[in-house]
Order: C-alpha cells, then sequence, then structure tokens
C-alpha cells in the first residue's frame, strides 16, 4: 500500500527535516516540501537528498521558493507574491512520499490560511515530531489538540533528541497517540547515520 505522510512539528528546530529524511529512507519514499522560506542555495529538500542513499526517491520541486528566512506571509510579502492554496497541489506519483512542513502547526501562508491548513486541504496522515525541553508537553498536547480539533488523522509522535521517559509516557497518554519511535541525538549525520536511524522508526 502507497503511503504518504506529512511531517510536522511542535515548533521551530524541532528537527523535521532529519526525522523527513530518516523516513525517506526507510520506505524510499519521494520528497516534498511545499514551501521553503529562505536558505534556497542550502534548502530542506537538497539537505534530504544528500542525507539519502537509495535511487529510488525523487525529490519533487517545491510548490513556492521564498527567498527570506521568515514566515512564509512574511518572505512571499516581501518577495511581492501571495501564497494561494489552490496551486498547492500534491506531486504525482506511484511511490511513498513524505511531505514537509514549515515550522510549526499556526505558522501563517497569507493573510487568511495556516500551516495546518494546508495540512487539512492535502488531507494526509501526521506525523508529529516533538522534541524534549521545558515546555514541550504544552507544545505537544497543544500541537495534538490543534490537529484533533480540525479532524486531521495522526499517525503518530515521533520523539526527536534526548530520551525523557516521563515526557514521553504522559504525552502519550494525554495525547491516546501512538508512538512511532524515538531518533536519539546522532553525532555526525550523514547517509550512513540516517539510515541506521530508520531502525528504530516503527509504522
Amino acid at each position: 500500500m502507497i503511503k504518504t505522510f506529512f511531517v510536522t512539528g511542535i515548533g521551530t528546530e524541532i528537527g523535521k527535516t532529519i526525522i523527513s529524511a530518516i523516513l525517506v529512507e526507510k520506505l524510499k519514499a519521494d520528497y516534498w516540501k511545499p514551501i521553503q522560506s529562505g536558505d534556497l542555495d542550502h534548502s530542506d529538500s537538497l539537505k534530504v537528498q544528500k542525507l539519502v542513499s537509495n535511487t529510488k526517491s525523487v525529490f519533487h520541486p517545491e510548490a513556492y521558493r521564498l527567498t527570506q528566512p521568515y514566515s512564509p506571509h512574511y518572505s512571499a510579502e516581501l518577495d511581492h507574491i501571495e501564497i494561494v492554496m489552490d496551486k498547492i497541489k500534491k506531486p504525482a506519483t506511484e511511490n511513498h512520499l513524505i511531505i514537509e512542513g514549515a515550522g510549526g502547526l499556526m505558522v501563517p501562508l497569507n493573510q487568511n490560511d495556516l500551516m495546518i491548513d494546508l495540512i487539512k486541504k492535502l488531507d494526509y496522515p501526521v506525523i508529529l515530531v516533538s522534541k524534549n525541553y521545558l515546555g514541550s508537553i504544552n507544545h505537544t498536547l497543544l500541537s495534538v489538540e490543534a490537529l484533533k480539533n480540525r479532524n486531521i488523522t495522526i499517525e503518530g509522535i515521533i520523539f526527536n533528541g534526548e530520551p525523557n521517559a516521563s515526557t514521553e509516557k504522559i504525552i502519550l497518554k494525554m495525547s491516546g497517540l501512538k508512538s512511532l519511535g524515538h531518533v536519539l541525538p546522532i553525532s555526525e549525520i550523514n547517509q550512513e547515520t540516517i539510515s541506521e536511524a530508520g531502525e528504530s522508526i516503527n509504522f
């Protein structure tokens, strides 16, 4: 069965791109980031492509490539364009597909739409990336609540970084979600360690 997942996080700098690379390699899936905001010469698509060693994955072009490293709505404004939801369409593929969002769920794309609205529009199960830090329980449960309020299917949570058994246990209990695995800190990120990290992910 062909699987498509939307990878989002409980905030910025949570590790969505690394987790996306791990999932792409594990599933030999295609990769698509609908909106890239800034850092175009070192985009997330390019980062994932460098970390994937299989030859099956296809890296689909972004719907929007914004030159400035800000919230998409502001970056688009600076580039004198407007992000239009109807112009963001899933690329054609017969392979598994990993879609990576930008920032957290409530990042604005324009004056009316948020990242969570794009997730709802595309209508694929979400993999939520969480990372243990003071406040992460609140941020994770708020993210889960927002997704559930919009009737968005959540495949599960991947914990990234240093483990905290107490934090992870209460998040899973309170959210009612399953853990898809825990990716421990990777000292040297390369194709080999990304491939090895996939062993800790369970679908």
